[in-house]
């Protein structure tokens, strides 16, 4: 993927894309066409939901006759588009995703690819067989320092890895959020935390050790504290109307009331209000209504607040990797690899690597050229590298014959 830049720069035209959810993320990866309109087009958007769908029609300009309440309406016409961005939940992946690359689509395919082994099988059939690439949006690995992290691997400077510590600090605010009020929340109604929300850290110590075969796996982990048992004395079912929230750091009031009050709209304000812009008004209501203005300890939810998986790979290679809700911290991974001539650590921010024959420690950055909308997005600018690595690799596959998966 070196050559993007310079593949991107002799595009002649526009990439065109169709969205299929218009939700966060869809509208995440389509802020690529706003930025660069000579390399991308929105050019239709499919989401049962009115607002979400009118949302992205306003902001690129997309025709009345290819706006879809329904993904399926879009598959049943002539093709019409170059790729297809599917964000859609997920256990709503593989459908589109296979219907897509039948039709002769390249697919860009939020993660996790799916729910099921079975279901990812298919997919990437179905991609096979039509000669179409498949993009799983595991944007990490495009973040410019964890490319370095690998290059350095790559080239010797800490010897042969021989353990990676990594931990993910989903934040106290996120956790409530995602997966105790909100859409990840219950492991049947998506999927487990580990591959909702860890597939990215996952895949990264797959990449770091090498792309070796994992040979050992164990894990445990549990729900700690979101549960009735640790429900506040006098606490109410909702935080509006509840005696004790002043006191609760969990409260929605704090998290979503507060911040809207002082002019913040983004995430996660953002989420709870489907239907409309987030305003006082209807951020009262949705918590008045809605799944995140409940309590954390009457929720529904079911997928580990905390959990370590430990992994041999081939060649003894072994990695630790924790994930816990309770933390400062939001996302912001810390990494420590152990070589056999050095260790190389990150702490979310920068990279040092200690040399254990000089017995000095070398400071290493990364260039960032990342509009500042992709860097609010939580990935620190890597869902913009991701999305454009692979609109330069359509943009190039317009003139080639060739398949790339990726």
């Amino acid at each position: 993927m070196g050559q993007n830049s310079s593949q991107a720069g002799r595009m002649t035209a526009p990439v065109l894309v169709i969205v299929v959810g218009g939700g966060c993320r869809g509208e995440i990866y389509s802020q690529y066409a706003s930025i660069h309109p000579q390399r991308m087009k929105v050019v239709a958007v499919a989401d049962p939901r009115k607002f979400a769908r009118s949302k992205l029609q306003k902001q690129h300009k997309i025709e009345e006759e290819n706006v879809f309440e329904d993904w399926q309406a879009v598959v049943e016409r002539d093709k019409f588009a170059d790729a297809v961005l599917i964000c859609t939940p997920d256990r709503l992946h593989k459908e589109p995703a296979v219907a897509f690359a039948k039709k002769g689509y390249h697919v860009l395919l939020e993660k996790p690819m799916a729910t099921t082994a079975e279901d990812c099988t298919a997919i990437v059939e179905a991609c096979i067989q039509s000669g179409v690439m498949l993009s799983v949006g595991h944007v990490l690995r495009y973040d410019p320092v964890i490319h370095k992290i690998k290059e350095l691997i790559d080239a010797g400077v800490i010897g042969d890895v021989i353990h990676i510590q990594h931990l993910e600090p989903v934040g106290f605010y996120h956790f409530a959020h995602s997966f105790v009020r909100g859409n990840w929340r219950n492991e049947a109604e998506s999927s487990f935390a580990l591959l909702a929300k860890s597939c990215h850290d996952i895949d990264l110590i797959h990449h770091w050790a090498g792309g070796r075969r994992c040979v050992k796996v164990s894990s445990f982990g549990s729900v700690s504290h979101f549960n009735k048992e640790n429900k506040p004395a006098g606490a109410a079912d909702r935080c509006l109307n509840c005696s004790v929230e002043k006191d609760c750091p969990y409260s929605a009031c704090k998290i979503y009331l507060d911040s809207v009050k002082k002019g913040h709209t983004g995430w996660p304000v953002s989420v709870i209000c489907p239907n409309s812009l987030p305003d006082i008004e209807s951020v009262t209501e949705a918590l008045k209504t809605g799944p995140y203005g409940r309590c954390v300890y009457e929720c529904d939810n079911d997928v580990c607040s905390n959990q370590v998986v430990n992994m041999e790979f081939e060649g003894g290679v072994t990695a630790a990797f924790s994930m816990v809700a309770f933390t400062e911290e939001i996302c912001k991974r810390k990494t420590t690899i152990h070589g056999s001539k050095g260790e190389l650590s990150y702490n979310g921010h920068e990279i040092h690597v200690f040399n254990f024959l000089t017995q000095k420690s070398t400071k290493h950055t990364a260039d960032y050229n990342t509009p500042r909308q992709f860097g609010m997005s939580g990935h620190g600018g890597a869902d913009y590298c991701l999305i454009h690595a692979f609109i330069s690799a359509v943009a190039v596959s317009a003139h080639s014959s060739f398949f790339l998966f990726f």
